[in-house]
């Protein structure tokens, strides 16, 4: 699927999800700190995550600080032209990073959205939830009928 396809031109993207134990805001360069600490913490919770079969990510090795950042812009970008939507999953009440959410084009034929998902290790109890959170969120204000879950 090109990405022009993957929303409608007209589409505005919501910015926003809000549960009783976490929030997702638009992933950006001023996350970088707190994501890079979120993912280098739980770099084999991570992995072991549903939807990330491959093991490319994240890098064992972890990253700089400069590399993240760039990586977060790319995010950002893309979310600005619809080409991809990630958002950061912050934790009610101390705002930290607590994960993060991708919404991209999909991989497999017979989906129109691939859906990833990963939250910190001290936060493994969330993963469900979050990914649950999100597909009721795809349902209602999205633009896509057959995510790809990864499983879950």
């Amino acid at each position: 699927m090109a990405s022009e396809d993957f929303v409608p031109g007209d589409f505005i993207a919501p910015t926003s999800l809000v549960t009783e134990r976490f929030r997702l805001e638009p992933l950006g360069p001023q996350h970088n700190a707190a994501d890079h600490a979120a993912w280098t913490s739980s770099i084999e919770h991570i992995r072991s995550s549903a939807g990330y079969p491959d093991g490319r990510w994240p890098p064992l090795a972890g990253m700089s600080l400069e590399d993240n950042l760039a990586d977060l812009r790319r995010h950002a970008a893309d979310f600005a032209v619809g080409k991809g939507f990630t958002f950061t999953v912050l934790e009610h009440g101390s705002g930290d990073v607590i994960g993060c959410v991708y919404l991209y084009p999909p991989e497999s034929d017979g989906f129109d959205v691939s859906v990833q998902s990963w939250v910190r290790a001290d936060h493994a109890d969330l993963d469900g939830p979050l990914a649950d959170a999100v597909a009721t969120w795809i349902a209602a204000e999205w633009p896509w009928s057959r995510p790809d879950r990864y499983g879950r």
